[in-house]
């Protein structure tokens, strides 16, 4: 047998066994739990009735009790003492206690005792109290809280019965009174346990019983005392954690063997009737449900197997027949690398596969080149090498738009990359990336394979309309539908130039030109604009104005690139930029003074005698500046790439620079400290300005010239006091002063001393 088929029958056997053998389990299941659930049931129907007859019986003799405490006879023998010769009264006593005889319940043995006249009275003899066998067991009697009360697990003995007995008595005290341990008399009626327990037995077979208040089996239908005491502690302990459930049943284990055991707990004296059935039992009485069930179930199967042999056997022969289909492929089905243990199915799935993957192939191929083909066919159409001839014959292969009445170009490019996380050379990526945005965004039928040109997205759109104006206003739609997306998938700023509307395909050139002139408008609008090459046109205007503003403003700026203000070259590079950007709007003459206010900035570099390469680095060419198309991307050059290092530069040379000339100032008043000095003579010297010296000594040595040639001189003076015989007056004219107070008087001001009282003040100390 084929191995498919054989996996055919297996399904049908499957699918139609396992519904027969679980409708056999469930019904069997069902049956047997119905027959358990009914004996449950009846069993708890028999709780009830036995519980019933119980109580019916007690309440009779404890209503006989009742009668006969209150009778007068009981009444007035509770004030006499009775001796045996008092023959009449003992006799109508004896009587009275007979009749409390009944129906339900044989009294085995009742006690009239008076307590205070110290007798008692029992079904045969009245003797003194203190000559009773059992004499202490009534008197504990007499203890009970309650005025009538009973007691189980007694064992009747002292002559009642010939052997011991259980028994349950009821006491009764005398006179009746809510609650009393000192009555005058009470009334003892014994019955013999197994008066109850016949009634226990005679409804069920099962293992019956009845537990008092405490838990203790008192009466029992054959019941294993010892054997149920596993049975006793569950019971009691789920009356104690349910005591609001009165009845029910619950399964457990008892040697072995599980059990169901079925109670109801009394309100009437606490008592807890229990039956115990064997579930083992209840089960035997279900064999012959599961032997009806194994044979239908048999039936059904024989009838399953027999229809799933056919009906696999029918079903099996198309796909034999597609095996052979299959097989028939020769050679070509021949290479395919196909499992040992497959089966039919997997042979002709990988047949399939076979001439499935060899036409997505060569779709693949088709539509690879198609594409490419359809890109070059666009790009040359924008380059001036497609015909009208040409177009009627490639568009209906490629798939362009057919029936248009106008056309027009969207060239769009990136507007800065600067504050992006892309670089220079992600640019022609990120334009290729663009053309698919568009061609997501812009349907196949209004628009032509979008392609990148000259660092430039461009994308030509047909439209079904002829007035300009509402194809202007398509076109405006369409290229702001690509901006936006552009910018929130990629996350650029872009710009896009829109040409005037034409009819002809041989117009494709000019439009494209048109576009990239609508783009220069960036230059005074800024970035981030759609804009109409008819808009440009009408916003040209000639201005003949001189340059002599740009020229004062080009001074400004590189006064403030030599003072090395990097505010203040920022402030004025953008004052430029706006006079000249506005002047200039579309043409290309902005280049020109950009360029020339870059070689003005530049030959700061040469004065100084530093590096070009190293200001604007090795990669810096004229080109890359000509490239600019926005404002803020030329800014952002002159601020970053131009005068932040030309800054750094000069200002490292002018530390250098400042070091030197303070250090030659010092050594100019050191070693002329006597003769006569002044700034000006030092900057003849040193052929600086003045004021240029001025500040670079105060900057660098923290006081003025004067302050620190006064100062020197005054340090000199001293110490010429302590080592020459010279006058103090020889000592300030040594130091260029006009007169000796001058010189006194700048003397103390340093060292809160004179000159003279110095010199005193060493003499003294030489002496000593």
């Amino acid at each position: 047998m084929s191995r498919y088929l054989l996996r055919l029958l297996s399904y049908s056997l499957l699918l139609g066994m396992i519904p027969a053998i679980l409708i056999g389990i469930f019904s069997y299941f069902i049956a047997s739990g119905d027959i358990e659930e009914k004996v449950k049931e009846e069993n708890m129907q028999w709780l009830t009735q036995t519980q019933m007859r119980v109580e019916q019986m007690l309440k009779s003799i404890e209503n006989s009790a009742t009668q006969f405490a209150n009778s007068s006879v009981v009444k007035t023998a509770m004030n006499v003492s009775y001796t045996p010769a008092d023959f009449e009264p003992i006799r109508n006593l004896t009587a009275e206690m007979y009749n409390l005889q009944s129906s339900d319940a044989v009294i085995t043995q009742a006690y009239l005792v008076n307590i205070e006249r110290n007798w008692a009275l029992n079904l045969n003899t009245l003797k003194p109290l203190d000559q009773f066998e059992n004499r202490q067991e009534l008197l504990d009697y007499v203890k009970g809280a309650k005025s009538m009360q009973w007691y189980t697990g007694m064992t009747a003995t002292n002559g009642d019965f010939t052997e011991p007995v259980e028994a349950i008595t009821l006491v009764q005290k005398i006179p009746i009174l809510p609650q009393t341990d000192k009555p005058q008399g009470i009334l003892v009626i014994r019955i013999v346990a197994s008066e109850i327990n016949d009634a226990l037995s005679s409804a069920t077979s099962n293992s019956s019983y009845i537990l008092n208040r405490s838990g203790v089996n008192i009466l029992g239908a054959g019941a294993n005392k010892e054997g149920y005491e596993e049975i006793n502690a569950a019971l009691a302990d789920r009356l104690q954690t349910r005591p609001d459930q009165q009845f029910g049943l619950f399964n457990m284990k008892l040697n072995g063997e599980e059990v169901a055991v079925l109670y109801r707990s009394s309100s009437y004296n606490s008592w807890t009737y229990v039956s115990v059935v064997s579930i083992g039992d209840l089960k035997k009485e279900t064999r012959k449900i599961a032997e009806l069930t194994v044979y239908v179930c048999a039936a059904i199967l024989f009838i399953v197997l027999a229809a799933a042999l056919y009906g696999s056997r029918r079903m099996y022969r198309p796909i034999g027949h597609l095996l052979e289909v299959a097989k028939g492929l020769g050679s070509s089905f021949q290479e395919q690398t196909v499992p040992l243990k497959s089966d039919e199915l997997e042979i002709i799935k990988h047949s399939m596969q076979s001439l499935a993957t060899s036409r997505n192939r060569i779709e693949q191929q088709m539509s690879d080149q198609a594409s490419h083909l359809k890109q070059f066919f666009v790009l040359k159409l924008f380059t001036g090498q497609l015909t009208e001839n040409d177009y009627m014959y490639r568009s209906p292969l490629n798939g362009f738009p057919t029936g248009w009445k106008s056309l027009g170009v969207l060239t769009l490019q990136i507007d800065n990359l600067q504050e992006t996380r892309y670089g220079e050379e992600d640019r022609e990526l990120l334009l290729y990336a663009i053309s698919n945005i568009a061609q997501e965004v812009l349907p196949a039928s209004i628009r032509f394979s979008p392609i990148t040109i000259n660092k430039s997205q461009v994308t030509l759109v047909a439209t079904d309309q002829e007035e300009p104006e509402q194809v202007r206003l398509i076109l405006y739609e369409f290229a702001e539908r690509i901006k936006r997306n552009a910018e929130d998938v990629m996350k650029l700023k872009v710009s896009i130039g829109i040409s005037d509307p034409f009819n002809h395909l041989t117009g494709t050139v000019k439009a494209y030109g048109e576009s990239l002139s609508a783009l220069k408008a960036r230059i005074s609008l800024g970035p981030e604009i759609i804009v109409h090459y008819r808009d440009t046109v009408n916003n040209l205007v000639a201005d003949q104005h001189e340059y002599t503003h740009l020229k004062v403003l080009e001074e400004r700026l590189i006064y403030a690139v030599r003072e090395m203000q990097p505010n203040s070259a920022s402030d004025t590079i953008q004052q430029y930029l706006d006079a000249l950007l506005y002047k200039d709007r579309y043409s290309h003459e902005h280049q020109t003074m950009l360029i020339q206010l870059v070689s003005r900035v530049l030959q700061i570099v040469q004065e100084q005698g530093g590096s070009l390469k190293k200001v604007l680095g090795e990669g810096w060419s004229v080109e890359g500046l000509l490239h600019l198309q926005t404002r803020e991307e030329i800014l952002y050059w002159f601020e970053s790439k131009l005068f932040a290092p030309l800054i750094q530069m000069l200002s490292e040379k002018s530390e250098t620079q400042y070091i030197k000339i303070a250090d030659r100032l010092v050594k100019i008043i050191q070693e002329n400290y006597d003769q006569e000095i002044s700034l000006e003579s030092c900057a003849q010297m040193l052929n600086y300005h003045p004021v240029y010296l001025s500040r670079i000594f105060k900057r660098e040595i923290g006081v003025p010239f004067s302050e620190y040639l006064m100062d020197y001189r005054i340090k000199m003076a001293k110490i010429m006091l302590e080592t020459t015989n010279l006058k103090v007056s020889e000592i300030g004219s040594k130091m260029q002063y006009k007169n000796d107070s001058s010189f006194i008087r700048s003397y103390k001001k340093m060292f809160n001393i004179t000159p003279g009282q110095y010199r005193e003040k060493i003499m003294k100390g030489s002496t000593e």
